[in-house]
């Protein structure tokens, strides 16, 4: 479990993602926004239908570290209060969260725009490989 200057947190991890802990934690008396992002496993891909479920891999070391830079960037840009990134490894079901983003900030556009630079710069950066499942066949997808 990483730990950054903004005394955020940033887990790699089997567990369940849960949206209302990662709000909770980010929470301040000082935020006047809290912003949480989950993206969900859906059962379609481009040129897919029929997805069941995907399977993520990744060297949790390596990105914790390299989102634990992705943390530091984001406090140097916005005033955050919080943040936490959890991303799920092993299986991940239909609808259920593969990554959750959560921050804090004193007024709304902060907290959304760190949100989405967290979640963008995540997904283009951090070596986490995702296996597609489907009725009869698996393919793993290309990422970061």
């Amino acid at each position: 479990m990483g730990k950054s200057p903004l005394d955020g947190r940033i887990r790699v991890s089997e567990e369940p993602i849960d949206a209302g802990s990662l709000a909770g934690e980010v929470g301040s008396p000082r935020a006047g926004a809290v912003v949480v992002f989950l993206g969900t496993v859906r059962d379609h891909s481009p040129g897919r239908e029929g997805v069941t479920h995907l399977e993520y891999e990744a060297y949790r070391e390596e990105v914790e570290g390299k989102v634990a830079a992705i943390v530091a960037e984001a406090g140097n840009r916005w005033p955050l209060l919080g943040v936490v990134v959890e991303h799920r490894v092993g299986r991940v079901d239909v609808g259920e969260p593969s990554v959750g983003v959560a921050v804090s900030s004193a007024h709304r556009g902060d907290a959304f725009e760190a949100a989405r630079y967290l979640i963008d710069e995540l997904k283009q950066r951090a070596p986490i490989w995702k296996k597609e499942h489907w009725p009869g066949g698996a393919e793993w997808i290309e990422g970061a």
